[in-house]
């Protein structure tokens, strides 16, 4: 496995970490994870995009390797988008690539409709837009999210990296080789063992979530041409019908299905990568 440079970026009140693959005068390509995924998710995938773009495989913040947000905080989609704005920013990126995988394909289609002028394309593996409110259940979820005691709860520690593996495998259904690098890159070895670093506020209910109608308006916003892999059977809660839906608010966008689970940029990454270079050129 082609080994990856570390990098550190340092933007208001935080210090986010990533992962690049590539030559520095190459194209640059941002790559955005999974939700409770790191740069790792990227492992498989970046070296086959390399020697065409620096992949830069960013860490959302309370994700992998880059810090957690203060205490008293909470984690909102807008933040993450200001954040990797931010990141940006700090290391001289104007105009790139964007590659998003589920959460990260969220965050990607508000920061390329916040920002279209920075996004050259967008590729969109296992999403469009953050997980939406019909409406439906937006009380439950509000009072449920809202009557969260702070957790005091002790983080599982693992005896070793296998078990890690193993727990990881059963929670996603990845396979074990597929789900090591990210595994790998999320562990923090602890007294007894290994714990997980991610932030665990990350589980937690969120009292609100964007309203389906407005993530649709800005969706409409997304000017990039945009390229949006989907699983098949579609993944539960990316239902075909509302999939088709957001897809039919961006002005310029090819919807492909493949065979495979949610992370299809690890189960075929070779694939994936021949999907996205095929159009890249």
């Amino acid at each position: 496995m082609t080994v990856p440079r570390e990098l550190r970026v340092e933007v208001p009140g935080l210090t986010l970490a990533a992962q690049v693959w590539g030559e520095d005068s190459l194209p640059p390509m941002l790559a955005l994870h999974g939700w409770l995924d790191n740069a790792g998710s990227h492992a498989l995938l970046a070296p086959q995009l390399a020697s065409r773009f620096r992949v830069v495989a960013l860490e959302f913040p309370g994700h992998g390797h880059s810090d957690h947000l203060p205490a008293g905080m909470s984690y909102h989609f807008p933040d993450y988008v200001r954040f990797v704005l931010a990141a940006l920013d700090a290391l001289g990126i104007d105009r790139f690539t964007l590659l998003g995988h589920s959460m990260g394909a969220g965050v990607g289609a508000l920061l390329a409709a916040a920002a279209p002028q920075r996004v050259e394309r967008f590729f969109a593996v296992e999403g469009l837009g953050p997980l939406g409110d019909d409406g439906s259940l937006t009380l439950k979820r509000f009072r449920e999210g809202l009557a969260v005691a702070p957790n005091n709860k002790s983080l599982r520690v693992f005896r070793d990296i296998e078990q890690a593996v193993t727990a990881r495998v059963m929670a996603s259904g990845l396979r074990a080789d597929l789900a090591r690098p990210i595994v790998e890159r999320g562990l923090l070895e602890v007294a007894d063992g290994w714990s997980w670093r991610s932030d665990p506020r990350l589980t937690r209910t969120s009292p609100l979530r964007i309203a389906e109608a407005q993530i649709r308006a800005i969706l409409a916003g997304i000017e990039a041409p945009t390229h949006m892999l989907l699983a098949e059977p579609a993944t539960p809660y990316l239902p075909s019908a509302q999939m088709a839906e957001r897809a039919a608010c961006v002005a310029s966008i090819e919807v492909t299905q493949m065979a495979g689970g949610h992370h299809l940029h690890m189960e075929h990454a070779e694939a994936v990568a021949a999907w996205v270079l095929a159009t890249a050129g």
